[in-house]
This record gives structure tokens, sequence and C-alpha cells, in this order.
């Protein structure tokens, strides 16, 4: 009687023919055979009807002498490492599942990322969590501290004695340290010889850094498996930072970091003060910074910035370590809100918005009137 179907397991990505041992993987579509990976299924692909499904393990016929256990199937490790990402976030990140997992898979996958969003929302916390959760060497350059692009990228050049020598930057062994991440911290406030310098090293076409601008400059190649990982601030409100050059953006996966809600900024403040702060303090910080942020979204509010989560953490510690509420904002908060305007001042509305979790006797502290011209003098 004629065979009308073929049975497979998949083995290390690929779908082995169990009677055969013949690779018969382009009988089944990608995604088919990555759920089989998932749950370790067997596949089948019925030649009369031209059909594919998947089935359970214990379903495949007797194996032939080439392919003796399908046991266990093996996952690509990539594919795995991607599946399993909720496994390896880390518990104190406040990124959403998805955002996360494709943070994964892009690194994994040699990809260029870029977070963008407000400044203190996590950008930098995330990119540094990710070569920890995946395993994978990293490095960290900030390129809005770089006075020198060429230097940090590249290296440096002598002559001495009619003799040519190159000293290489940490960047150039960065690059060629196969499945590296590469945090560069601030693109948005590098320079832009910098960015000029990373073309060629970000497009997925050349992947090569060239030692000078001479064409016949040798070059060094981007090892396997390198990702990029770049933060920028992405708005009027930032100040020293440039438009990024359009091609250079196009050369990323992009990544919106989001603002954390009240009830995701008090998770994460307990999870990592709920030991050293009580609940009620810890709420007061959350939505003392969740106002901020309403107003500062709202299209007629009165705050050009907002109280960050960077921020909000450090108030925190300082209440851990002893300081009232008052005073860790009035360090900590108020310096970066204007205070120009007296009763209308962004300062003012801030403290104002503190005020409404301060003790009952400590109410009258503010005081906005025309007549106090040491307003900012008061203790708080």
């Amino acid at each position: 009687m004629k065979e009308t179907k073929k049975y497979g397991t998949v083995i290390n990505g690929r779908v082995i023919d169990v009677k055969t041992g013949a690779d018969i993987t382009d009988m089944f579509r990608q995604v088919m055979i990555d759920h089989a990976i998932r749950e370790n299924q067997g596949l089948v692909y019925d030649l009369e009807t031209d059909r594919a499904r998947r089935i359970d393990m214990d379903e495949l016929p007797d194996h032939g002498t080439e392919v003796k256990k399908p046991a266990m199937t093996t996952a690509d490790p990539i594919l795995s490492l991607i599946h399993k990402a909720s496994e390896i976030k880390p518990a104190d990140l406040e990124m959403s599942d998805i955002k996360w997992k494709y943070l994964v898979r892009s690194a994994v996958r040699g990809k260029n990322i870029m977070m963008v969003g407000p400044a203190g929302c996590g950008k930098t916390a995330a990119a540094k969590a990710l070569p920890v959760a995946t395993n994978r060497p990293f490095f960290y350059f900030n390129l809005g501290a770089t006075q020198d692009p060429r230097a940090t990228l590249i290296g440096n050049t002598h002559f001495k004695d009619g003799e040519t020598t190159f000293d290489e930057s940490a960047f150039v062994k960065a690059i060629q340290t196969p499945d590296a991440v590469i945090l560069m911290d601030e693109l948005s406030r590098a320079h832009p010889e910098a960015w000029n310098i990373l073309m060629t090293v970000l497009d997925e076409g050349q992947r090569y850094l060239r030692i000078d601008e001479d064409v016949n400059a040798p070059t060094i190649h981007v090892a396997p498996g390198v990702s990029f990982i770049a933060t920028a601030n992405i708005g009027t409100e930032y100040t020293s930072t440039r438009v990024l050059d359009r091609a250079l953006m196009d050369r990323f996966e992009i990544i919106e970091v989001d603002i954390l809600s009240l009830d995701r900024e008090e998770a994460l403040l307990k999870f990592k003060f709920g030991k050293q702060i009580t609940n009620s303090l810890i709420h007061a910080v959350a939505d003392i910074a969740d106002s901020t942020r309403k107003e500062w979204r709202s299209e007629e509010g009165k705050l050009t910035t907002m109280i960050s989560t960077r921020m909000t953490v450090r108030v925190c510690e300082l209440l851990a370590d002893g300081f009232t509420l008052q005073e860790a904002a009035e360090v900590a908060i108020l310096p970066f809100f204007e205070a120009a305007g007296g009763a209308d001042s962004e300062r003012t509305f801030v403290k104002q918005i503190i005020q409404k979790h301060m003790e009952t006797e400590k109410q009258d502290i503010f005081n906005t009137n025309a007549e106090s011209a040491e307003s900012d003098a008061l203790p708080f």
C-alpha cells in the first residue's frame, strides 16, 4: 500500500522524518515548527490532502534505524530564549511583558534597538538588565559625554619614527566580541561626528568600522550576534539634544519606554523599599509623581516637565535614610521645577501637590503671597 503521510519530529529546529531520517523541514511553516518545539509535539504531513498538522509524540509511528528516538525535542536556543522572555525578566523591571519580549528578541537576533522616552523612565535600566538576563557580554558607552567621538569610537593613530601605529578604542574591542550587547547611552546628545562614524557600523548590509576616512583604510568588522542598544530623549523639553538624523534612526528598531501608571509606580517602589518605608509614605511619593505626570501630559498643563521614576527612587532612598517627606522633596524634587513667577511658578504648583500629603500641622508652610519676598527661603 502506498504511503500517504510523512511523520516528523523536531530536532535542533529541523523536522526529521522518523522513518528515513530525511530532513523534511520545508514541508512545514516555521510557525508550526515553533509551536511543535514549545509543546514537544511531532508533525505530520498528509501527501494526499497536502495538509500539515501537529500531533502528540505518542502518536508518531515506529521509528526507523536512523531516527531511533525522537525523545525530548531540542529547540533552537534563540527561539527558546525568546519564548521564555517573561521567565528571565527581572522582578524589579517595570516594563510591559510584550516590550521586554521584543527587546530580548531584538538583542538575540543581533538587531539595533533604540530605547526612547522621557528622562528617568527606565530606558538605561532596561538596557542594562538585558545582558544579565540573556547572559551576554556587555559594554557601556555614554555618547552624551563624549568630547572626542573619533578617539572614543575608533582610537588614536600615532606617527613615530616614520611608522604609523594605531591604538584601538574600547569600542573597537567591544564590536569584535561575538554576541555582545553594546549600550550607547544618550545617543541624542552625541556629537554629529559620532553619528557619522556609526552609520556603517549600524547598517545591516555593512557592519564595519573604517579606521579613517581614506577609502583604502583598513576596516574592522562587527562580530556575529552583536546587538547595539541606544537610549535617546526625544522632545523639545530636552536641552543639549539634537534632532536625530533620519538615516540613523532607520537603522534601529524603536522601543518606547512607558511612563509608569500610579499603580505600577507604587508597586515598583514597594518592591524596592517596602521593608524600609511604610506603604502610606510610598503611596504619597507615587501619587505626587503621578499628579505631575498628568499635568505634564495635559494640553493646557502648568508643567513643562514631570517627576520621573528616577526621582521617585531618589526620594525613597532619602526617606529610607531618615529624611522626612518635606526634606526629601526640598532637595530631590523642587530643584527640577522653575521658581520664576512667584505664586504662578511651576515650583509653587508642585509644592501645592506635595502639600496634600503633609501632616495637618505642616499645611501652612506655603506662603505664596506677594508680600513674602523670601518664599524660597522657607524651610520648604
